[in-house]
């Protein structure tokens, strides 16, 4: 399994992160490698950045570098040690020998090194996972010129590290389902978003046919339960072949009992005075929020997920899975309405002319512009 954070830890070797069964883990482990570094060849696939404490880290990098001593020698005097100390030093200052001796001294058997290391990749693999829903978050709270390319190549890189998971920790017998429950974060409804829901319900309305194009689109993506529900509205007039204008559809928002309790008609008739631009435009505005809003909720079931300990790894990786299907679910709908229907013809270029040299051909007489009057205007 790949390696994508290094050590976070700063703390001296004695202070427990915040996971502190890991932490034991790291020292137990080492504990045994110190007593038998022959037991280096049991524990499996184990890089230095798999240890949360840096000197942990430090200490570990040393064994793999240096090669332990014979067991007679290695019996006989602390040659391995005070080798792994010398080299660790330069990584790690608070290392002591006095920490190496606490190391082997809360060992409780040096048999049991590969379980311990399991452990080690365990607490490694699910701060992985939280550094990968932490960078969603990141994408898709504060987004670049492309925001929605750079949430889906998060989201991409997310569901790779999860069918590393899989494959690297798979169930046992004694793996129960749990399914912890997650915070379902709230949105603030942005100026921006407001401002894109507005333009589309406005240009739609004095545009029907171009909602026709536009079925990618789900009240649910709205950030305002009123526009949505216009959403909705409009969406159920274009579908019926009904005649479409702002006061059709205010007609129609009352008839789905949207003013009894809501906005009057004035502030709908409003909210509809000014269109501009294309209809899917403002579509594909509206949809990439609820993309990069989506991205946020997935994030945060994601970290709710891996912050239980009593999660194994997994069950980590189903729950996550889970989750992302649901921002799978909008990419798919991202996808269609950034992307040409099957079978439209591809944009039409102008052709090139191939023209023969000047000196073969003689000037010929050009063409006038037709006689245009101007328009005149309205008095």
């Amino acid at each position: 399994m790949s390696d994508h954070v290094a050590p976070d830890f700063e703390e001296l070797p004695g202070d427990p992160p915040p996971t502190p069964v890991v932490h034991y883990a790291e020292q137990a482990l080492l504990g045994a490698l110190l007593l038998a570094p022959e037991r280096l060849k049991t524990i499996g696939l184990l890089e230095p950045g798999h240890f949360a404490n840096a000197a942990h880290s430090a200490l570990f990098a040393a064994m793999r570098t240096l090669s332990p001593p014979a067991p007679e020698a290695h019996r006989a005097s602390p040659v391995w040690p005070n080798q792994l100390l010398a080299a660790a030093q330069h990584r790690a200052k608070a290392l002591t020998a006095a920490y190496l001796h606490t190391l082997i001294s809360v060992c409780p058997t040096d048999a049991h090194a590969p379980a311990y290391a399991q452990i080690v990749r365990s607490g490694h693999a699910r701060r992985v996972l939280r550094r990968h829903a932490d960078l969603l978050a990141q994408a898709a709270r504060a987004p670049g010129p492309d925001p929605a390319e750079a949430v889906l190549t998060r989201s991409d890189e997310l569901a790779a590290y999860l069918n590393e998971l899989v494959t690297a920790f798979p169930s046992h017998a004694g793996s129960m389902p749990r399914a912890p429950e997650s915070p379902t974060p709230t949105f603030e409804a942005s100026a921006e978003a407001e401002d894109d829901e507005q333009m589309l319900l406005a240009t739609a309305t004095a545009h029907p046919d171009e909602l026709l194009q536009m079925r990618w689109l789900h009240e649910g993506d709205f950030t305002n339960p009123l526009h949505a529900a216009l959403f909705t509205s409009l969406t159920a007039l274009v579908r019926r072949g009904a005649p479409v204008d702002p006061i059709t559809l205010v007609w129609e928002a009352q008839q789905r009992g949207l003013l009894r309790d809501g906005p009057g008609p004035a502030q709908i008739l409003d909210l509809l005075a000014h269109p501009a631009g294309a209809a899917v435009h403002w579509g594909q505005r509206v949809l990439q929020g609820a993309l990069l809003r989506q991205a946020v909720a997935v994030a945060s079931r994601i970290a709710a997920l891996s912050a239980d300990e009593a999660t194994s790894v997994h069950q980590l990786a189903i729950g996550s899975r889970r989750s992302l299907s649901v921002l799978s679910a909008v990419r798919g709908r991202w996808h269609q309405a950034t992307s040409p229907l099957p079978g439209t013809p591809p944009p039409r270029r102008p052709a090139v002319l191939q023209l023969p040299p000047v000196t073969s051909v003689r000037p010929a007489a050009r063409a006038s512009p037709g006689t245009r009057t101007p328009a005149r205007p309205r008095g």
